[in-house]
């Protein structure tokens, strides 16, 4: 049986097509942790801009860099497979609460602003994207968001990274398997070199590339909101042997400071579930995942389990 990838068109949120899209997400949260998103009203000429900068920019700066780190390390004749490093070349722009895009040396200034505009579009869409969680899942309109909040707002940033051809891809992975720790995820990818692979029933299933589309998928922190009604899914990058693949992928997570548990309104509906997920900070979350990413998310939630039975977690005041 061929699996259709879930894709969302943003634009029919607006007409009498409104349910049917809704519930075409709804069973993708529930049932992918991941869909495609089209006509979200990002221009498509930034979405160029961004993709003919991203790839000038590795070329010109990171490419002698990354086939340096190769050689250094002997990664072309590896003859056994390698689980302690990824095939790619990435960096980090920081976003919210205040943005690092000035600091990153080697981007030039032109560079500098598109991503900032293109932060900004992605910023406000993951907003609108979290209010309509909310409204699949019968949560006040803006309730993952003020959960998100924390005392200083969300973090946000954007994790940069190019996908070099790789001439062993069974032995080493673009990026091993694991579950994205934070909130939301927007992925802008290439649209002509694949590798993205989630897993769903136990069988790796290809992301497809689309032309100017934006990857959606969920992460831990909506999956404890939701007490496992959203789940945030394993998912990998396939090194390529040709092409290098565009990954632009931007994680709009809750604060540090803010205070993650399941969403009471959603317990009342479901008394008879017995499993409750923790409740913690998500700062506490993001250290233990930091030594862990590559594992399973349930001995993460345990973790943190065992920490909130010892921690008396109020909710932390914003003054």
């Amino acid at each position: 049986m061929e699996i259709t990838f879930p894709v969302i068109d943003f634009s029919k949120l607006n007409g009498e097509e409104r349910g049917a899209t809704m519930d075409i997400m709804k069973d993708a949260c529930e049932n992918w942790g991941f869909f495609e998103l089209m006509n979200h009203g990002i221009s498509l000429e930034l979405m160029d801009t961004v993709e003919r900068l991203t790839k000038e920019h590795y070329r010109k700066c990171m490419e002698q860099r990354f086939k340096e780190m190769v050689a250094s390390k002997g990664l072309e004749a590896v003859q056994s497979e390698i689980n302690d490093l990824d095939w790619e070349s990435t960096f980090f722009l920081r976003h919210l609460p205040e943005s690092n895009i000035s600091e990153i040396p080697d981007l030039e200034e032109d560079y500098r602003k598109v991503m900032k505009e293109f932060a900004v579009k992605l910023e406000k869409l993951a907003e609108q994207l979290l209010d309509l969680l909310c409204e699949n899942l019968g949560l006040e309109k803006g309730y993952l968001k003020k959960v998100f909040h924390g005392s200083k707002g969300p973090t946000f940033g954007t994790k940069v990274s190019n996908y070099p051809p790789c001439p062993k891809p069974d032995l080493i992975k673009g990026l091993r398997a694991h579950t994205d720790a934070g909130g939301i995820i927007l992925l802008f990818q290439d649209d002509k070199v694949s590798g993205l692979q989630l897993l769903k029933d136990d069988q790796w299933i290809d992301v497809p590339p689309m032309k100017h589309f934006i990857v959606i998928n969920l992460g831990d922190q909506l999956e404890v909101i939701t007490n496992g009604k959203y789940k945030s899914v394993m998912h990998r990058v396939i090194a390529q042997t040709d092409g290098t693949r565009m990954s632009i992928a931007s994680f709009y997570n809750p604060g540090s400071d803010a205070v993650i548990y399941p969403a009471p309104a959603l317990l009342e509906k479901e008394a008879e579930k017995s499993q409750v997920y923790p409740k913690f900070v998500f700062e506490d979350y993001m250290k233990l995942y930091a030594g862990l990413k590559f594992q399973s998310k349930e001995p993460r939630f345990e973790a943190m389990r065992t920490m909130e039975s010892t921690v008396n977690l109020d909710p932390i005041a914003t003054v």
